[in-house]
């Protein structure tokens, strides 16, 4: 009906079915209604047909003189499938006046286009979607795979759900029940469940999706204990999941998993302190803390390498760190001594010390002890600084 109704219309414009514009508009209106045929998404076929309506053209030549257009910016491929699905998937190359060109070639006004096709061909490559500009070779080639490679795509759809189930706790048979699928299947809108698992290869719909929907239409058909127990037991394997993403240092960096970070030296960051990341290249983010000097007279306000970044709240007692600290004291006999067994006594390992002493009989010692976080470096700080004749103590920056 619209088919007839649009093509009167243009009869009564432009006074009769037998000029030729009639029949070139009437030929793209169907080629319109073989676009949506292939198209899944309505609004991916909108889409696709505000693009080919709303670009501009470039017109090119078939060897034979013939002329055609295409959007602007096309490619061979776009070429050979405006002329026919079967040139376009027998595609083993193209020239363009007379010279052979790279599938990748943007279409000029005025070129001559030859595609070289074969018999023996494996058909289009998943590379071409990316290729090809105009909608109607995008849909052709997706419509290729569906039908070609359908059962290959099933079975590594399959295959890809399976994992998925399995890591989520269930069993295929948990999951598949026919009540379970028929409400996936009005969701999103497929046939059967063999559509699904081709639409996960392809890549048309998530695994982790499906998973999903089928994994909460399960736990809704248990009783209310084992509903409560299933959730409980989701927050635990979470917790794990993210307890074993926990990069080495116990920092996150916000918004990036699997981040390598690297506790910056010139400062020394434990936890409790306030934290910033500073992006490096090629080095991942180095942590500093916010008093940083380096940070503070090198970084300028609004840089975008600086990252947020936070120590994870259940930090293992068992991760340490390094603590740079400053002591002066007067200097008499035995006073190294008295300051080792307090770091001693508190079990907290000393890593390095140097000490010397000035004109004015004063000891000036650098220690770098190794503690879980600022509560036990705040600890030792308060202890060494009851012994006689220190007079200063600090954490260095």
């Amino acid at each position: 009906v619209a088919e007839v109704g649009i093509a009167a219309h243009w009869q009564y414009k432009e006074g009769g079915y037998g000029e030729k514009s009639y029949a070139e508009k009437l030929s793209w209106l169907r080629q319109m209604i073989e676009w949506q045929k292939d198209a899944r998404d309505p609004d991916e076929f909108m889409e696709n047909l505000k693009i080919d309506l709303f670009t501009d053209e470039v017109f090119v030549f078939t060897p034979k003189g013939d002329v055609k257009s295409l959007r602007s910016g096309s490619t061979p491929i776009d070429f050979a499938y405006s002329i026919h699905s079967a040139i376009g998937n027998r595609m083993i190359g193209a020239k363009v006046n007379g010279r052979i060109v790279t599938l990748e070639y943007e279409l000029k006004n005025g070129d001559i286009i030859e595609i070289i096709t074969s018999g023996g061909s494996n058909g289009p490559s998943r590379d071409w979607l990316k290729i090809a500009k105009t909608s109607q070779a995008r849909n052709k080639i997706n419509q290729w795979f569906k039908k070609e490679k359908r059962e290959e795509n099933v079975e590594h759809g399959k295959i890809a759900f399976d994992k998925e189930i399995r890591k989520n706790g269930l069993t295929m048979n948990q999951a598949i029940k026919s009540e379970y699928i028929e409400t996936l299947l009005k969701k999103y809108n497929f046939h059967n469940i063999e559509d699904v698992f081709a639409a996960i290869a392809l890549g048309g719909i998530t695994v982790a999706k499906v998973v999903t929907r089928l994994k909460e239409e399960y736990r809704k058909s248990l009783p209310p204990e084992e509903q409560t127990h299933m959730l409980i037991d989701q927050i635990e394997k979470e917790n794990k999941r993210k307890s074993k993403t926990l990069p080495d240092s116990g920092v996150v960096v916000k918004g990036i998993d699997n981040c390598l970070v690297r506790i910056s030296r010139c400062c020394n960051p434990v936890p409790g302190d306030e934290i910033v990341g500073y992006i490096t290249r090629g080095r991942g983010v180095s942590v500093h803390r916010k008093d940083c000097s380096n940070i503070r007279n090198t970084v300028i306000d609004g840089d975008a390498r600086l990252i947020e970044v936070y120590w994870y709240k259940s930090v293992s007692t068992n991760v340490s760190y390094l603590a740079e600290i400053t002591l002066k004291a007067h200097d008499r006999s035995g006073l190294i001594v008295e300051i080792t067994n307090a770091i001693g006594e508190s079990r907290i390992p000393l890593r390095a010390i140097n000490a010397r002493t000035s004109k004015d009989m004063s000891v000036l010692m650098q220690m770098t002890l190794e503690i879980s976080n600022t509560d036990q470096l705040d600890r030792i700080i308060a202890k060494m600084s009851r012994i006689k004749d220190v007079f200063e103590i600090s954490r260095n920056k």
